[in-house]
């Protein structure tokens, strides 16, 4: 849904009444950006308000605004906004405003009305509104007007000149707080039109590297239709003549000039004049920028090829700073995948979660507008918020790097070696028992001089009892084995393990030894999981470990988050979480979101040695327990649900 059209971005010098400031409209999924001047007063709303002149409402028809949403006014150099009872509230820099309170507005600050994202600009330099004013001399001003008659002409001239001026110094000011290639190519578009009235059309060109051809990436007509920058027909001679010789070029009547008129592309496409101009930084030349009329051949003249040199001079430094914005963050992103992928080998059987849950997290935080609850509905995150939770995500068990790898892979809730152990110890005890009962059977042979006979009854008898002793100690074995798997719920039933603690054994030398260790039965005791208390603390002590490598980078400000937010992936609500032991308001919406996608990726991810993998339904059932229980958000758990975040097809509402 595009917000319908509103006034030219630019006006008068800023004077009692005039415009001293504007509003800039985010673009996002649903609206486009704009500018919108503010003059003393204007209320901002999705329905337009008859009693209010057009200057005085700012419209954006979306569900999420109210009807009368908020409204900004000045008074002398300050302008305040005040919230008028919105039903999603106004936030200014993520702080909610009191309905019917008024808050001063700085040049800069960020206005979210509900997940609409604006910033409020200021055209007054800080400080000139105190300035006395020193005269030093006064005339009469009228003495130096020209008579009334055709020297009125260049006075006429004069005013558009400072008029484009005007523009121009917004151009500069706009421009410079463009972050994404879209939003630059929207406000050129707009000034383009507001700057040369004659110009009918409008494209814009870029390179995508310095070998490549430019390609068209917006395309405009004045009565703003948006055309398919694809499908735009341009002269490659006007191109061509410009990025080569890395000059603007303007033809007032295109088809009688001599370079242009011979070339079937200006013929077919109507152009009767034309300005392009270069955009170019150092000695890159980006692309470029043209401006033409099909209907009047002198549309434009040598002023206006200056003026348009130097908004191409202005967009080129922007576009530039947004490529290397844009290349910043694809070395960072790109850093932090192979951070994630290295740390990841160190354990194969997991590898893949924190991009998993990254995906879940992000999903889900996108789908909480179209939550049932209508408080979970007012969370809105911009897009930094977004790339903020999935770092965080993506580098949650970056501490995993200092965790022993034997405790890191551990399978079972007995390692390798010390089951390889219990069970040469098993073998041990049978051994000692047959060497007992075939000495017992050998001595009293000889004290009792049994014939052979009594010799072979008697051996039957010992070799019946050793077999049953044998199948006693299998099935310890096999007791042993099957509580050394782990369980995924406590209220799973354990084996029972106090015969095999009891049985006795002694060795040969009659000393007597037990076939479990105190720390064995204590690892198979275990009503969850596999680790023991140490071994857990070991892991549990990585969320300590990432946050302490986490907080050594030095984040920007729109990414200052992510420690914190990995930090506390393992809280409960409850605060029977860790390391610190949050309880409910303590934990932030990023990191309950965390925890929620990081607790569904470890019960659904492929079968691991310690566990199989969880079908969805089950995952999401004991998902609901932790939820009763206290320990994750409800609220946004039913959210995930809702919204299937999980699943690899979904879409962003």
């Amino acid at each position: 849904m595009a917000i319908e059209p509103a006034p030219a971005p630019y006006a008068a010098p800023p004077v009692e009444g005039g415009v001293s400031a504007y509003l800039e409209l985010l673009g996002g999924r649903d609206v486009r950006p704009r500018l919108f001047p503010l003059h003393d007063e204007v209320v901002i709303g999705r329905d337009r308000q008859d009693a209010l002149a057009s200057d005085q409402f700012i419209c954006i028809p979306l569900h999420t605004i109210s009807r009368r949403h908020a409204r900004v006014r000045r008074r002398g150099e300050t302008w305040s906004v005040e919230d008028l009872h919105s039903s999603n509230g106004t936030f200014v820099n993520g702080e909610r405003l009191q309905p019917g309170s008024w808050h001063v507005l700085g040049d800069g600050d960020e206005l979210a009305l509900a997940s609409t994202q604006l910033v409020f600009r200021s055209l007054v330099a800080p400080g000139t509104a105190s300035m006395p004013t020193v005269i030093r001399k006064s005339v009469d001003a009228t003495q130096y007007v020209p008579a009334a008659g055709p020297r009125d002409a260049p006075r006429g001239e004069l005013e558009k000149s400072v008029l484009k001026l005007h523009a121009m110094a917004q151009v500069s000011i706009a421009l410079g707080a463009v972050t994404d290639r879209a939003t630059l190519t929207e406000k050129i578009m707009n000034f383009i039109f507001d700057l040369f009235p004659l110009a009918e059309r409008a494209f814009i060109l870029l390179r995508q590297n310095e070998r490549d051809p430019p390609v068209p990436v917006a395309a405009r007509r004045r009565n703003g239709m948006v055309e398919d920058p694809g499908q735009a027909r341009l002269s490659h001679t006007i191109v061509d003549e410009v990025l080569g010789k890395k000059r603007a070029i303007l033809s007032v009547d295109t088809l009688a000039d001599r370079h242009f008129a011979a070339q079937d592309s200006i013929v077919a496409q109507a152009i009767r004049s034309v300005m392009c101009a270069p955009l170019i930084v150092g000695e890159e030349v980006l692309g470029l920028i043209q401006v033409d009329s099909s209907s009047d051949p002198r549309a434009f003249q040598e002023p206006d090829l200056e003026l348009l040199t130097g908004v191409c001079a202005e967009t080129a430094v922007a576009l530039k700073n947004f490529q290397l914005y844009s290349d910043i963050e694809r070395l960072l992103d790109g850093f932090v995948r192979a951070s994630v992928q290295a740390i990841e080998e160190r354990d194969p059987v997991t590898a893949g979660h924190s991009f998993r849950v990254a995906g879940y997290a992000e999903r889900l935080a996108m789908a909480l507008d179209r939550a049932q609850d209508p408080d979970v509905r007012r969370i809105a995150f911009t897009r930094e918020q977004l790339r903020e939770i999935r770092y965080a995500a993506l580098l949650h068990d970056f501490g995993k790097v200092g965790v022993r790898e034997h405790v890191l892979r551990k399978e079972k809730k007995l390692h390798h070696a010390d089951m390889r152990l219990l069970e040469q110890r098993f073998l041990y005890a049978r051994a000692c028992l047959e060497r007992q009962a075939y000495h017992t059977l050998a001595q009293r042979h000889i004290d009792e001089g049994w014939s052979a006979t009594r010799f072979r009854a008697e051996k039957e008898s010992a070799d019946a009892r050793l077999a049953e002793e044998a199948a006693r100690l299998d099935g310890f074995l096999a007791t042993i084995r099957s509580a050394n798997e782990p369980a995924i719920s406590r209220s799973s039933t354990l084996p029972d393990l106090r015969d095999i603690v009891h049985y006795g054994c002694h060795d040969p030398d009659g000393h007597p030894f037990a076939l479990l260790e105190d720390h064995e039965v204590a690892a198979l005791s275990l009503s969850k999981g596999c680790l023991t208390p140490d071994e857990r603390r070991q892991i549990e002590e990585h969320v300590v470990d990432s946050y302490s490598f986490l907080v050594l980078i030095p984040w920007t400000k729109d990414l200052a988050g992510v420690p914190a937010i990995a930090h506390g992936h393992h809280e409960k609500l409850d605060g029977s979480g860790y390391p610190s032991g949050l309880r409910g308001p303590q934990i932030s919406i990023q990191t309950r979101i965390l925890t929620i996608s990081d607790i569904y990726d470890a019960l659904t991810a492929g079968d691991r040695p310690y566990k199989k993998a969880v079908p969805v339904e089950q995952a999401l059932d004991l998902m609901h327990e932790e939820c009763d229980a206290g320990h994750i958000d409800g609220r946004l758990f039913q959210v995930f649900v809702d919204s299937h975040a999980w699943a690899t097809s979904w879409a962003a509402p």
